[in-house]
């Protein structure tokens, strides 16, 4: 997989060194992919040689940054801003999960930075909250090549 490239969304600020919880922008630097996690109502499990998890309805992952539980997964209802995971719009039917700001978290430096499906076409995609979207079709490729211990080289281009 390396040295190759996918068209891709990213967040409305584009990329940013200096992440901030709600600025809209795609964290520049070189993260580690942690985990697969999809809808098994709306397809089967991905092939990938990382950790693989089913989503379900009350799935979420903490926004808060006061929250001890911040930039992890959490069950909804949960008691601070969590983004929901299950949602109908597609976009979280197949993604990874993009090693930013997790080891530990730091309050306020962003969360929820994924891999995940693209709205709209490429070439004309919708720009996300701040994470990195690819077709599904790509998404699935490059999920297939994914083994422990891989990265994304987010980086202007």
């Amino acid at each position: 997989m390396e040295g190759r490239r996918f068209a891709c969304a990213l967040g409305r600020a584009g990329i940013v060194r200096d992440k901030r919880e709600g600025d809209g922008g795609t964290p520049q630097g070189v993260f580690a992919l942690r985990e697969v996690r999809f809808r098994p109502d709306r397809g089967a499990a991905p092939e990938t040689g990382l950790p693989l998890l089913p989503i379900g309805v009350r799935d979420g992952w903490c926004d808060a940054p006061d929250d001890p539980c911040y930039n992890r997964p959490v069950v909804l209802p949960y008691p601070a801003s969590a983004e929901t995971l299950w949602r109908e719009d597609g976009l979280y039917d197949l993604f990874a999960v993009i090693g930013f700001n997790d080891a530990p978290p730091n309050p306020g430096r962003g969360s929820a930075i994924f891999l995940h499906i693209a709205r709209g076409d490429p070439g004309a995609f919708a720009p996300t909250e701040g994470c990195v979207a690819l077709t599904r079709r790509d998404l699935g490729e490059v999920l297939a090549l994914c083994r422990p211990g891989v990265e994304v080289d987010i980086a202007p281009t």
